[in-house]
């Protein structure tokens, strides 16, 4: 599962309100892997919240990585159910080459024994930038070459995140007047002389390109927009949260879309079930 919480679930009076309801809802999906982002001021008094949150969910944190563009108070994170897998190995990668983070993490089911690494699950959690496709596009080379057989790492992998990047699935907007043209260099892409063009996909692309599959193209049911709710100048429904696959079976792959939900985030949770890899 993987979640952007908007500010970490605090709000700007201090309140904690929010992330305690996004805490329940977590709680209910049960996940065994857990991607968050925006998780803004989790690092403050030794990591409080992100500990909390931990507790709550009876997970454990892999790391809490911080935002390299920014105030310093933005962070990413990555959480396992220790029921249900064991941390084997743990990088923080590219520190310095994205606008937020990219975690990864070798996780073993639970129940494999001893060495035995033959049911391992590469799973990288991240946030790729908002700013522009380039960057996006330049962040997301990162992770191509563990769409396939690379190296010394696991058959199986997972890639979860706000990757602030349509899916190949989705269609351009009918109308970019409904969104703010001073956001149109987030979404589209922008040619040599400032002019724009179409939605923006190439990072989503590349990876599906390059190996990762999209779950969408095994269930063969259209998910969700996770945003698109929130801002009455931006009511575009869109999929900018993703989690990828690679060598694991799709059991269903939905967005979570409640009520409860969107007031909560401006992004809604993305949820994947898969067969168990042992």
């Amino acid at each position: 599962m993987t979640w952007n919480l908007y500010g970490g679930g605090v709000d700007d009076d201090g309140s904690e309100r929010r992330l305690r309801a996004q805490a329940g809802i977590l709680a209910r999906l049960a996940p065994d892997v857990l991607a968050l982002q925006e998780c803004t001021g989790w690092d403050e008094r030794e990591e409080r919240r992100l500990w909390w949150v931990a507790d709550v969910l009876g997970m454990v944190p892999v790391r809490l990585a911080p935002s390299y563009v920014g105030d310093g108070r933005n962070f990413t994170t990555l959480l396992y159910r220790p029921s249900a897998l064991r941390l084997v190995g743990r990088r923080t990668l590219g520190t310095q080459a994205f606008h937020h983070a990219l975690i990864r993490a070798r996780l073993r089911p639970a129940t494999a024994a001893g060495d035995d690494d033959s049911a391992d699950v590469l799973v990288f959690a991240t946030h790729l930038a908002h700013t522009d496709g380039e960057t996006r596009l330049r962040e997301a080379r990162w992770l191509t070459d563990y769409a396939g057989t690379f190296h010394g790492t696991p058959s199986r992998a997972l890639l979860m995140g706000d990757l602030n990047c349509s899916g190949v699935y989705d269609d351009d907007p009918r109308d970019w007047s409904l969104i703010p043209r001073n956001l149109h260099s987030r979404y589209r892409t922008v040619d040599a002389a400032g002019g724009f063009g179409g939605m923006d996909r190439r990072a989503v692309r590349v990876l599906v390109n390059s190996g990762w599959v999209d779950p969408q193209s095994v269930t063969g049911e259209s998910r969700a927009a996770t945003v698109g709710y929130a801002y009455a100048n931006e009511p575009v429904p869109l999929r900018l949260d993703h989690i990828l696959t690679r060598g694991l079976a799709v059991a269903a792959y939905c967005t979570h879309d409640t009520a409860e939900a969107r007031a909560l985030s401006d992004h809604l949770p993305v949820v994947l079930d898969i067969t168990d890899p042992s």
